[in-house]
């Protein structure tokens, strides 16, 4: 049995039109968010995850070269029997005549 109230259908078609409305305005406060932030972080320097991992292998590779130099350094110092080596000295500069 249906009811023929007018009232009723009014009713539900405001809140059906109230909810396109609602639902329309969040679509355009996230497209204004999305369009916000996109401005703030092009403004920012990043870089890329390609040029994080190509620093990043690089720190690697320097550090397994010196990890290799250093053990190099200790054979040797070992070789020569502890005995650690004198710095050679740096020549005097000429003193200038005045």
């Amino acid at each position: 049995m249906q009811t023929d109230n007018r009232l009723f259908d009014d009713f539900v078609k405001f809140v059906n039109g109230a909810a396109g409305t609602v639902a329309g305005m969040a679509r355009e406060a996230e497209g204004a968010t999305r369009e916000r932030a996109r401005e703030w972080l092009g403004g920012l320097d990043f870089v890329s995850r390609e040029e994080f991992d190509a620093v990043k292998a690089m720190a690697v590779a320097a550090r397994d070269e010196n990890d290799a130099l250093k053990a190099r350094i200790e054979a040797l110092e070992a070789k020569l029997g502890g005995q650690a080596a004198k710095p050679a000295r740096a020549p005097k500069a000429p003193k200038a005549d005045v």
